[in-house]
């Protein structure tokens, strides 16, 4: 090898370890990892076209499936680009009025229209399309069932009645008999039975002579509106797929794991109570499967090897960042009390179960790491509160574009005025300024409304 190619090698290690390890733009690293590494092409930007990054996002929050990470990764990416996010009407509260089926009415008119949706709802296909363009990618989570209803069964415990009703709150009594505990009429059956299938629109009360087919069916439909359903438990290659089919940067996809369960809340499942969760979950079970061998199908598409190394570099990004937050060493799970920082207190469900969060430095800014505190602090902060900031956000930003708007309408009215009034009473066209008057009247009513 020539000395001209040994310096250009060296080189160009040398700024592939300056930009992981001093938080450069880390886009430029990720197009070490795919050389020969076949691309994913996206369905909405022609092959002749320039790659630019998909902004038109329905994320459908399931429960109990590291969802949470994902919505703060969609909010971070929203505020960067200065997107709109759907945001519940006050009355809904955080999210769109769960469990009633979505309705367009469920969402605050500041934020409107929207590039993203992401907070948790009752999907309806038919009612997200009147608020998202056609080109929208959809995107959902699945869990493994047998984990996801215990979490489901320790986190809402003390809010779903087919759970309270369990002798001592003991998972394994009511999976020996669930009917003898579960309503499917009764407020917040849905954490009880087939939830995954529930949160997509779906029927969680099957009739058992009809539940496989059904599944079945119910799957391929799903399959038709999702371009993407991401696996928990391969979170990191599901984001290499979601990163893909957006056309977005490394930096895009980076996080910290959110709404955490402490050890101590947590119960192990032996194989037996795994059959039995599969079981009473059957709609559930076949849903996860059926996208699980999906997920592994697009994974090999791509070649595992290529997979691995972006996933490895991910993993690297990720752990910069964090230590760059957290001032050099990767964070430490706290308890709500423990955070003195209440932007930054994850909610408790109940006294039974302990949710964990993060609190940062309080010297982070002098810390010399270079990342805004800003930035840092969005990482890790809980839903409800980042879905209240982003709403003042974006009601402020309606508020501005409101004002301008009425003064721009004024002054073309004013104008208008002027040029009547210049004309003799013979040429002024008759009601044209009742007409513009009115019609100003209605924008800003619409407006208001």
């Amino acid at each position: 090898m020539s000395q001209k190619k040994i310096f250009l090698v060296l080189v160009a290690i040398t700024t592939v370890s300056f930009l992981l390890h001093h938080g450069g733009h880390l886009s430029w690293t990720i197009e070490v990892f795919r050389l020969g590494c076949p691309s994913i092409r996206s369905p909405f930007s022609p092959d002749s076209s320039p790659r630019h990054k998909h902004t038109s996002v329905v994320f459908l929050k399931t429960h109990k499936t590291a969802s949470s990470t994902v919505q703060n990764m969609l909010f971070r990416f929203a505020e960067h680009y200065n997107l709109t996010v759907a945001l519940p009407v006050t009355a809904c509260d955080h999210q769109f009025c769960y469990p009633r089926l979505f309705s367009s009415h469920f969402v605050h008119p500041h934020t409107m229209p929207p590039d993203i949706i992401t907070n948790h709802l009752r999907f309806s296909h038919s009612e997200v399309r009147r608020l998202m363009p056609n080109d929208t990618v959809y995107i959902t989570i699945l869990r493994e069932p047998g984990a996801m209803f215990e979490s489901l069964f320790s986190y809402y415990n003390q809010y779903c009645q087919s759970f309270k009703r369990v002798p001592n709150g003991s998972l394994e009594a009511f999976l020996d008999q669930p009917w003898s505990y579960y309503r499917p009429e009764e407020k917040d059956s849905m954490y009880a039975r087939n939830t995954l299938t529930f949160d997509l629109g779906g029927d969680k009360d099957r009739a058992a002579a009809d539940a496989a087919m059904y599944a079945k069916r119910f799957a391929a439909e799903v399959e038709r509106t999702f371009s993407l359903v991401m696996i928990a438990e391969h979170f990191d290659e599901s984001l290499v797929l979601l990163r893909r089919l957006l056309s977005w940067d490394l930096e895009d996809v980076l996080y910290v794991k959110l709404n955490m369960r402490t050890p101590s809340s947590k119960s192990s499942l032996s194989e037996e109570l795994t059959a039995k969760i599969r079981a009473w979950n059957a709609i559930d079970a076949v849903l996860y499967d059926h996208f699980n061998a999906s997920l592994w199908r697009q994974l090999n598409a791509l070649g595992l090897a290529c997979v691995g190394r972006e996933v490895q570099l991910l993993r690297r990004a990720r752990d910069q960042l964090v230590r760059g937050c957290f001032g050099g060493r990767l964070p430490q799970l706290r308890s709500a009390a423990q955070i003195t920082n209440k932007d930054l207190r994850p909610w408790q469900p109940s006294s039974k179960v302990a949710i964990v969060g993060y609190d940062l430095p309080a010297n982070i800014s002098r810390k010399g790491s270079g990342l805004p505190q800003d930035m840092c602090l969005k990482l890790i902060m809980p839903e409800v509160q980042y879905t209240r900031l982003l709403l003042r956000s974006e009601s402020l930003r309606y508020r501005n574009r409101f004002q301008f708007r009425t003064s721009q309408q004024t002054l073309k009215q004013s104008g208008q005025h002027r040029e009547t009034s210049a004309l003799s009473s013979t040429q002024r066209p008759s009601g044209m300024l009742g007409r513009t008057t009115r019609g100003t009247l209605r924008l800003t009513q619409r407006s208001l409304n």
